[in-house]
């Protein structure tokens, strides 16, 4: 009807179209469900998925840790270690050097003794000379220089 908010339709051609709704209706409805099925299928597959690569990048981070605190650690034995051996290496310089010097001093002691028994022994000869040289009464000082060392 012009001029009015009423319409007037054919009754055959809206019971024609209403028709054809019902019978594409239950293909739509199948149809509808099978993409709802795949979409459940395929969240659920991306799900996974998520959950695997989540899993993976755990293990990786936690070998990474892992191996971070295992260098962390042997560094820190190797620093352990290395200021032991130093400290070892001072002590056995310092036993070396007292074991020297204690034979060198008794070196020492042992050269001042055969230079004191030499010097002895030559005064002796001195002696025993002069006294085969000199006359009877003079003293060695008169024609030595005798060592008192």
């Amino acid at each position: 009807m012009p001029l009015s908010a009423s319409c007037i339709l054919n009754r055959s051609q809206v019971l024609d179209v209403v028709e054809e709704i019902r019978q594409l209706m239950p293909e739509s409805v199948y149809r509808a469900d099978e993409l709802l099925a795949d979409r459940e299928a395929v969240v659920q597959d991306g799900r996974r998925e998520a959950d695997r690569i989540l899993a993976q990048a755990r293990a990786a981070a936690d070998a990474l840790v892992s191996e971070h605190e295992v260098y962390l650690a042997a560094v820190e034995e190797a620093n352990a270690l290395r200021s032991e051996v130093t400290g070892q290496t001072q002590q056995m310089r310092a036993e070396t050097d007292d074991y020297i010097d204690s034979k060198l001093a008794t070196f020492e002691i042992t050269l001042q003794k055969t230079l004191q028994t030499v010097d002895r022994g030559r005064e002796r000869l001195r002696s025993q000379m002069y006294q085969e040289l000199a006359p009877e009464g003079s003293h060695p000082s008169d024609f030595f220089d005798a060592r008192t060392d």
